[in-house]
């Protein structure tokens, strides 16, 4: 798996950057040759972050980082419980 170069600091700064160049009349095409993306990232990176701020985006980060955990500790116990409900009914 690639490994990411954009931290969600540098997107959102490169979004605040786009913008600016989008004010002045610049393609997004250009735009994106500029922050050195492609169009499809440019988008991408839009609707992920488009209006966030660096704080926000820690924060969604941590979350998500939260989440995966949480959802690792559902299946722990999801499995765990239904393998005591296996010997429980003696079928083993």
């Amino acid at each position: 798996m690639a490994r990411k170069k954009h931290t969600a600091e540098l997107i959102i700064k490169n979004l605040r950057e786009a913008e600016i160049h989008l004010s002045k009349g610049d393609t997004i095409g250009q735009v994106a040759r500029k922050l050195g993306i492609t169009e499809q990232t440019y988008y991408r990176w839009r609707k992920q972050y488009g209006g966030m701020q660096v704080e926000q985006a820690r924060r969604l980060k941590e979350l998500e980082q939260e989440n995966s955990r949480l959802k690792k500790l559902v299946a722990d116990l999801s499995l765990d419980n239904s393998i005591l409900k296996e010997v429980s009914k003696g079928n083993f």
